[in-house]
This record gives structure tokens, C-alpha cells and sequence, in this order.
């Protein structure tokens, strides 16, 4: 047998074996698929796999990538190549109901003539030059159509969230229902100090143009089957029944997006029923502690850091308050789809939202405050004349505070005895999807937006994000369960983060040297015009023997400070070489060393145990 194998006819049979052996795995295992990504990226997640299970009508997806035009492209191409792999994912575990087609719309074809049908977006690559088509766009069986226009290379970590919201959207095209019900004139009223009537909200205007709005009043006792998301805005004086059917609503699975606020500077002084109210405040705390948080009461966020500049009045200067936030994209969660891809988002006097202990929940925060932040007393600003007063007497606490908050997970009901006439409800839910803001000033015009009138069209130009903080929040939560799981995702791109770190160390000091020979040159500079001011203006180009010894000087030390830059350049690059050295010693020597050694001591320990 050995001798066959060694001979020239065992040989051949080996590599025909090898041969046929390819061939039958060609034809047999191409769906066959092994994910050995550190965060799995080629592998969908559960939710995807709930949403493609549900799939009831066939669904046509078409990938649009300029493949020839984006050749030179390395990190586009690299990009594209984890889309198609993850869109032909959703191909198979669609089980056929999902249809991939990979189209490279060339210039001037038919190709480039569909994709601008659809209305994908076309990057230029120069002035004048080609473009690149890099989007997905979706049909279903009665032509309902939705696109991803350009998959942006810094959104990577949604790449599966947006491909799996548009697949939901073709089977469910239908626009989700959002019920509000507000204690604010979000859809407009009347305003009795001025005695004119007041227009909606913009941020009511941009939620109408999404989803269908469904108008609840304050004394509801059920929210209605076919509403998806319920939007509930500063609930004051709420009554029981009300309540209750809110919590109902969440324990059979509905979503809910409140906003409460320590104090309103929105509220006019009326409650949620008409009647008058000096209470500029809202709560829900009954129905936040069975969800595992609470909003610390009577109490108002203050941010040195981040308080804005405020107006007060005609001839005098702005001034910073501490309760009036313009927070930052360092403040907000990148890697949730509610805030991601936000710049900044305005409160004004919000309170603090914190995960109660032992709670089953899990409290994400979305928005947070710096770390030069306190709680303030919220009955401070029923008479506050000074807003600089606060900064003045800030005291930070180190502590970053929670203005907004994701809760998820298993709760049981606020009502576990029920109430007067309904004693049947749900006692618990084993998953509740609720975003919670401590602000209700967040959504009012004057937070946000500049509205003009153009001819009787009321135009926005925002000037924060807060309108789209909050459609995406209730675009999220419109989606299903398993929509909602489908959060971010790890980056296909790995950088060298301890290479990154000592160029980052190097370039410090790097920096801190040049200064210093920047600013000796400065001081030599300054001494020499002062020694050559004292002379003879005919003698000015010469110099005293003064003046050349402090020219040598500086040379002598301009040459030192020059030769420890260098030495810190040649620090830098050593220490990236000898991580370099390092790493191929480890890769190319040393394992391959130690498994040579476990042959041979695997292969010697047999044979002793064979004697």
C-alpha cells in the first residue's frame, strides 16, 4: 500500500481524488459557509432570520455597484464585497422568497438608466469624471419600491439594521400608526397670553409626512390594536384609566416613546385635562419603576460644559445657561440607530433618568450629559433672573447623567391587582420596547428649528437634530421585535490600534517639540530686533559681537532641538518596526516552531508507548 502511494500511479490517483473532490464540493456545498470574523459579520443575526422566516409574497433586491468605475477604489471595494456577501446571506436564509441581483450600471446603459429610475444616488469620483453607484433597492409583488440610495462607508455598523429595515418595509409596506397623546399644543391651539392661535409643532409636521397619526385624548381607557408606536408627551395629571392603558398597551408588546420633564418651559400651566395647573412638571413614576427606572424628582440636569448661550434682552450680552443644553455627538450613542450619525441634540431644563437597582430591564442611555454636570433644584427656575448664576455655583459632580434611555427586557404591570372594573389584564410581558426622555422642550420649535414662511408654506431649517432623533426613534420602534434586536454590528475594517497608538504618542511629543522651538525661535527673534534697535540705523545690517554670539547660540540650540525631533521620529519608527519584527518572528517562526516541537513530541511519545 505505502509503495503504491509513493509510486507515480499512486500520485496520480491522489491528485485526481483531489481533483474530483473539488469538483463534487462545487457542485454540492455552494451554499456551505464558515464565518471565523472575531464578531461574526457574515452571519445574520436571530432577528433578520425571524423577519426572512415571516416573508409571505417573493422579494427582488437589486445590489447596484459601479464594479469597473470603483476598481482603483481598495476600501469601497473591500466595503462592497462584505455587502454582496451579506445580501446573498439574506438570499439564502430567505429560502427562496428573496431574489438577488447584482447590476454594474455602466455609463449610458440601461443599467445606470434603472438605477436612476429608482433614484439611487451616483457619487462623482472628480469634477467632470465618472460615478459611482454603490445602493440597494427593493421591490415586492404588487411594485412597491424602497432604496438604500448609497450605503455610507462610516454607517458600516447598521449595514444589517438598514438592509433588514428595507425588507421588513416591502412585506409590511403599509405606514405605521403612531397614537399621540400630549399634554403640549404639538398639533397646534391657542395661546392665551398673546390671543392667537398657535401653529403644530414642527416636529409634528415631520412625523406626519412618515406615519399615520392617530389623535388619543387624555381620559383614554384603551389604546386602539393598530397603533404601532404610542408617542406620549409630558403625561400631567394623568388619570388611572389612562394609565392602566398604557401599561397594557406595553405588556402586550406595543411601543412606547414618552417624554416627561422636572419642568416644562413649554407648558403654559395646564394639565393634560384643560384645567389651570402651576405645576410645570410631569411624571409617569408608577409605570417607571415596574419598567426598572426613574426620573429623579424635582431635580434638573445642569452641564457646565455644554450650556448654551442665551439671550436677555435688547442691550445686553448673552449669557451661558447651565440648564440649556446643546449637547454634542460625544453625548450621544453611536452605536444605537436612534442617535447615530446625529451632531447634536438641545434640551432645556431636563431631568435625569436612572436605572433602578435590581431591575430585570436593561437600561441603555442614549443621550447623556459631560462630566461637569449636577443635579439642580427644578423650583430655582420658577424666578431664575441670572442663568450665570448657575454656572457660578456649579459644583460637578464627575458624574455623566442620563437625559434619554433605551429599556428593554422582561417587566411585570404597574397594576398587578388591576383596576376598578378590570381585574383580567396582563401581569407581565417578557420584552418591553419603551425609549424614555427626561425633556419635553427637546421637541419645540424654538429648541431645533427656524421656521420661514415661503408663499404660505411654513419651510424648516433646522439648526439641531432633534427632529431626527425623534422619527428615528419612532421609525425603530415602528419595526417589529425582531427589527428592534437588529441593532449595530462590528466594522469590517480592523485598524492597527497599538500601531495607531504610538504614532499617536509620537506626534504628541513631536508636537510639544516643536512648540518649544517655536517659541525659542520667537524669544531669539524678539531679542535681536531689541539689540539692533539700540544701534546706529547706518550700521544695521552688521553685527555686534553681542548679536553673533546669541545667532551662534540659537543655530547650536535650533540644531539640537532639531536632532531630538529627529529622535523622536526615529523612536516613532523603531517601535512600529520592532512590533513589525515581533509579529513576523511570532507568525513566521515561532508557531511554526512550536507545532513542529508537538510533532515531534506527539510522534516520540508513541513510539515510546509502541516499545
Amino acid at each position: 500500500m505505502k509503495r503504491l502511494m509513493y509510486s507515480g500511479a499512486g500520485l496520480l490517483l491522489i491528485a485526481l481524488a483531489f481533483l474530483a473532490f473539488n469538483m463534487l464540493a462545487g457542485l454540492t456545498l455552494t451554499n456551505a459557509r464558515i464565518d471565523l470574523t472575531e464578531q461574526k459579520l457574515y452571519t445574520i443575526s436571530d432577528g433578520t432570520k425571524r423577519i426572512l422566516g415571516e416573508l409571505d409574497e417573493p422579494i427582488n433586491l437589486y445590489f447596484f455597484y459601479s464594479d469597473k468605475t470603483a476598481k482603483d477604489l481598495v476600501v469601497l471595494r473591500n466595503y462592497a464585497k462584505r455587502v454582496e456577501e451579506m445580501l446573498k446571506a439574506y438570499e439564502q436564509a430567505a429560502d427562496g422568497k428573496i431574489k438577488l441581483h447584482i447590476v454594474d450600471p455602466e455609463p449610458f446603459s440601461e443599467e445606470e438608466d434603472k438605477a436612476a429610475e429608482f433614484g439611487l444616488q451616483a457619487i462623482p469620483l472628480q469634477q467632470g469624471g465618472d460615478q459611482v453607484y454603490f445602493g440597494l433597492a427593493g421591490t415586492n409583488s404588487v411594485d412597491d419600491t424602497q432604496v438604500i440610495p448609497f450605503f455610507p462607508l462610516d454607517q458600516e455598523e447598521f449595514l444589517e439594521y438598514e438592509v433588514s429595515r428595507l425588507v421588513q418595509s416591502l412585506a409590511k409596506p403599509e405606514r405605521p400608526v403612531v397614537g399621540v397623546l400630549s399634554g403640549l399644543q404639538l398639533n397646534g391651539g391657542f395661546d392665551m397670553m398673546s390671543r392667537q392661535p398657535t401653529p403644530p409643532w414642527m416636529v409634528m409636521e415631520e412625523i406626519r409626512q412618515l406615519f399615520q397619526i392617530e389623535s388619543l385624548k387624555a381620559d383614554v381607557d384603551q389604546i386602539p390594536e393598530k397603533v404601532s408606536v404610542l408617542l406620549l408627551v409630558h403625561p400631567k395629571g394623568l388619570p388611572e384609566q389612562t394609565q392602566y392603558a398604557i401599561d397594557q398597551f406595553v405588556m402586550r408588546g406595543g411601543k412606547l416613546m414618552v417624554f416627561v420633564d422636572p419642568w416644562s418651559e413649554a407648558d403654559r400651566g395646564m394639565d393634560m385635562s384643560g384645567a389651570m395647573a402651576g405645576d410645570k412638571s410631569s411624571e409617569l413614576n408608577s409605570l417607571f419603576k415596574a419598567w426598572g427606572l426613574q426620573m429623579l424628582p424635582g431635580k434638573v440636569l445642569g452641564d457646565g460644559a455644554n450650556a448654551m448661550s442665551v439671550s436677555m434682552g435688547e442691550g445686553k450680552r448673552p449669557a451661558r445657561h447651565a440648564a440649556w443644553l446643546n449637547l454634542p455627538r460625544t453625548s450621544l450613542d453611536q452605536g444605537d440607530v436612534s442617535t447615530a450619525g446625529l451632531e447634536n441634540i438641545t434640551v432645556a431644563t431636563a431631568g435625569i433618568l436612572q436605572p433602578l437597582e435590581g431591575a430585570k430591564t436593561q437600561f441603555v442611555p442614549l443621550i447623556q450629559s459631560s462630566e461637569y454636570s449636577m443635579p439642580l433644584e427644578a423650583q430655582r427656575f420658577a424666578m431664575l433672573e441670572d442663568p450665570e448664576a448657575l454656572i457660578r455655583e456649579l459644583e460637578p459632580t464627575g458624574e455623566r447623567y442620563t437625559v434619554a434611555a433605551r429599556i428593554s427586557g422582561p417587566a411585570q404591570t404597574a397594576f398587578p391587582n388591576g383596576i376598578e372594573g378590570r381585574k383580567d389584564g396582563l401581569k407581565s410581558a417578557s420584552n418591553i420596547n419603551v425609549i424614555a426622555v427626561a425633556d419635553t422642550d427637546l421637541l419645540s420649535d424654538r429648541m431645533w428649528v427656524q421656521v420661514q414662511d415661503f408663499f404660505g408654506q411654513r419651510v424648516p431649517q433646522p439648526w439641531a437634530d432633534n427632529a431626527g432623533f425623534t422619527i428615528n426613534s419612532l421609525d425603530n420602534l415602528a419595526g417589529s421585535d425582531a427589527l428592534i434586536s437588529v441593532r449595530s454590528r462590528g466594522r469590517f475594517s480592523r485598524p492597527f490600534e497599538v500601531v495607531e497608538a504610538l504614532q499617536r504618542d509620537a506626534e504628541v511629543k513631536f508636537r510639544e517639540q516643536e512648540q518649544v522651538l517655536q517659541q525659542r525661535l520667537t524669544d531669539t527673534e524678539q531679542k535681536l530686533a531689541s539689540l539692533q534697535q539700540s544701534q546706529d540705523p547706518a550700521k544695521a545690517l552688521e553685527l555686534t559681537p553681542e548679536q553673533q554670539a546669541t545667532l551662534q547660540q540659537f543655530v547650536q540650540e535650533k540644531l539640537r532641538i532639531r536632532k531630538e525631533l529627529r529622535e523622536v521620529r526615529f523612536q516613532l519608527n523603531s517601535s512600529i518596526e520592532e512590533l513589525g519584527r515581533t509579529l513576523k518572528f511570532i507568525n513566521i517562526a515561532l508557531v511554526p516552531l512550536l507545532l513542529t516541537l508537538g510533532v515531534l513530541v506527539l510522534w516520540f511519545w508513541r513510539r515510546r508507548r509502541k516499545a
